[in-house]
């Protein structure tokens, strides 16, 4: 049974930073693709970033380039989001998803066949 079960959010202050990661499991294989997603109270959930673990290409949403980073470590079947200069507008749940059989470059819901449950991330002015 695969799960996906995300670590690392919390409360910071603006400027700050904070490392999330999700830990897959009950994969066979590694997943194709793998994402970050966030949901904002009152709002529709949307794409962070997404990476490609077949030749590592990572794509990102406009307004968290340059700030943040998604990885994946085979070796240790993680995938991670490092955010860096975070604002209060990227105060949300934040969830991973693994598997999509199309377009990895394309930071959109849409595809995904697993999801996690999600972890808050609040920041404070």
């Amino acid at each position: 049974q695969v799960q996906l079960v995300e670590s690392g959010g919390g409360s910071v202050q603006a400027g700050g930073s904070l490392r999330l990661s999700c830990a897959a499991s009950g994969y066979t294989y590694y997943p194709n693709c793998l994402g970050w997603f966030r949901q904002a109270p009152g709002k529709e959930r949307e794409g962070v970033a997404t990476i490609s673990t077949t030749d590592s290409t990572t794509s990102y949403a406009d307004s968290v380039k340059g700030r943040f980073a998604i990885s994946w470590d085979n070796a240790k079947n993680t995938l991670y989001l490092q955010m860096n200069s975070l604002k209060p507008e990227d105060t949300a749940m934040y969830h991973c998803a693994a598997e999509r059989t199309w377009a990895c470059t394309a930071v959109v819901v849409p595809g995904f066949d697993h999801w996690g449950q999600g972890i808050q991330v609040t920041v404070s002015s």
